[in-house]
């Protein structure tokens, strides 16, 4: 009796089924040994904040060699600022004042602002002079400076001095390019990171105030916005839509502001922000801006914006635009504001907006 011999091709099956076996056992051993070292070295990744920026070539030299050389790089992650010493008396950036040791709350968290007991408040004492004329009002707020150093220098620099500028509160640097921007006349307001409808996706950083947790957690986060740096006159939203339309989330936030002497700018692009209103019922002082003049990043959109601006403020007396500190809108705005008296209009800080008694 002859015993069968296997075929040719179950030999080449049954080699292939070992083959398959050893690779698959490899790689479970490639990921056991992974997860081991990770669990042996641990992980410390923490929360990312990065604006990325187009940089201005030629931008002109103005800002501290300090501030300079210490600007973080936007595609890296940013490193928070330190908490800030004890105000204990006045600081100048120039002419201009940065700090006032009576309208500091020191904290070991850092200075907040607070009205002073003489009645004076933040919003006033750092607000940029206004021209007095009796012309049509715009303001324009710049916002997203203090990230990328390239940026934030062509917009100090390039920017006329009534354009007010908002800084994100997460650069380490932050406070000297805010006493740089005081030092050239600009007024100046803290961006406060607000949730957005697409949160996580859109994030606006760490500290984000946010309509889902607790009043006492916003109320903390926003604080250490608040100590990040000092001579700002009011606060605006970097981002938001969601928490903005959120009453009984923004309603603490805006009391807490109002008791601190600041104003509240609305910038425009949360739709569906009640915010005007809330300040109202709590008592801040507050403006909201028409839209942001650059949600399209086209010379030609730009400007039409600006000339829209111009109807507004003078169907209304004034009128508020917001931008982002994008190369283009930083040229086209400084264009624009150069025959802008001539037409009968006068650009002012928000600060002036916002204190303007209705028309």
């Amino acid at each position: 009796m002859v015993a069968a011999t296997p075929s040719a091709d179950s030999d080449f099956a049954s080699r292939s089924a070992r083959a398959l076996a050893f690779a698959g056992s490899f790689v479970v051993c490639l990921l056991a040994g992974g997860v081991l070292a990770i669990t042996l070295m641990g992980q410390g990744h923490g929360p990312r904040y990065t604006l990325e920026l187009p940089d201005s070539a030629g931008a002109p030299a103005g800002p501290p060699a300090k501030a300079r050389a210490a600007a973080p790089d936007p595609a890296q992650d940013i490193a928070p600022p330190a908490a800030i010493g004890p105000i204990t008396k006045p600081v100048h950036a120039g002419r201009a004042l940065l700090a006032d040791p009576a309208l500091v709350q020191n904290t070991p968290q850092g200075p907040l602002p607070r009205i002073a007991d003489d009645g004076r408040k933040p919003m006033t004492a750092y607000a940029a002079p206004a021209s007095g004329a009796r012309k049509f009002k715009i303001a324009i707020l710049v916002g997203g400076l203090g990230v990328s150093a390239s940026a934030t220098q062509a917009a100090i620099a390039n920017l006329p001095a009534a354009v007010t500028l908002g800084f994100a509160p997460y650069a380490g640097d932050v406070g000297d390019w805010v006493g740089t921007a005081r030092a050239r006349g600009h007024e100046v307001v803290l961006q406060i990171p607000m949730e957005p409808f697409d949160f996580p996706d859109s994030d606006p950083g760490p500290h984000t105030l946010r309509a889902g947790i607790t009043e006492e957690a916003n109320i903390e986060r926003l604080h250490w916005s608040l100590s990040r740096f000092t001579g700002y006159a009011g606060v605006t939203n970097l981002l938001g839509q969601r928490f903005l339309s959120d009453s009984a989330a923004l309603s603490p936030v805006l009391s807490d502001l109002a008791r601190r002497g600041l104003y509240f700018l609305d910038n425009g692009t949360a739709s569906q922000s009640v915010a005007p209103a809330t300040a109202t019922q709590v008592g801040l002082p507050a403006a909201q801006s028409g839209g942001s003049l650059d949600s399209i990043q086209s010379a030609l959109e730009i400007d039409r914006r600006l000339l829209e601006l111009e109807t507004q403020a003078r169907a209304n007396g004034s009128a508020v635009g917001s931008a982002f500190l994008y190369p283009v809108s930083v040229a086209r705005i400084a264009a624009w504001a150069k025959g802008l008296e001539a037409r009968g209009f006068v650009l002012v800080p928000v600060s002036a907006i916002v204190n303007a008694p209705k028309q």
